[in-house]
């Protein structure tokens, strides 16, 4: 993260929205079937992978997000310093699983953009730009889901009642604030 570009520059509050970018956040994939993958991941980080789909765990430092039956998405819960691109959990993962084969762990940090969504008019952003059913999502806190927001490849986790937080590749990041920004106005 040395030389980090913020992609999204402000925050925006609205009556019932609030969105800003939760920056820097250490962000890893990891990948793996084995059941002796599983156990060192717990081991590792003192936390169990998701197992059911479509779901989370959370420890104090850490977060897990179910993206398929064998990838997960690791992410910071707390901020770390911007002149670093060095993590305690991917140096400890790529000893405890990469080198000993059990599968693979990819620093995606700097592809991924993490926007924190507050405020009870969340999912009426979201139906406006989603083909996605947020009726049951919604009421269930933990849950995560891969899905298309303005015709944009994001993935949504339900953090807590009425807070989300939202992934979506940097590249497509201004855009996709720019569509929520302009959405959210007209709620």
């Amino acid at each position: 993260m040395l030389n980090y570009n913020h992609t999204i520059k402000e925050e925006k509050s609205y009556q019932g929205l609030q969105m800003n970018e939760v920056k820097p956040v250490m962000k890893l994939i990891v990948r793996g079937k084995k059941r002796e993958f599983l156990s060192a991941i717990g081991k590792s980080l003192n936390m169990v992978l998701p197992t059911k789909a479509n779901t989370s765990t959370q420890s104090e430092k850490l977060t897990a997000l179910w993206l398929s039956p064998d990838e997960w998405m690791i992410f910071s819960n707390a901020v770390f310093k911007e002149n670093t691109n060095s993590y305690e959990t991917e140096t400890l993962l790529n000893k405890n699983i990469s080198k000993l084969n059990l599968g693979a762990v990819v620093d995606v940090t700097d592809q991924f953009v993490r926007i924190n969504l507050k405020g009870d008019k969340i999912y009426d952003l979201f139906q406006t730009g989603s083909p996605f059913n947020f009726n049951d999502f919604k009421v269930k806190i933990g849950s995560v889901t891969q899905t298309i927001l303005a015709k944009i490849d994001v993935i949504i986790h339900n953090q807590n009642k009425n807070e989300v937080n939202l992934f979506v590749r940097r590249s497509f990041s201004e855009h996709l604030f720019a569509w929520m920004n302009d959405s959210a106005s007209r709620l």
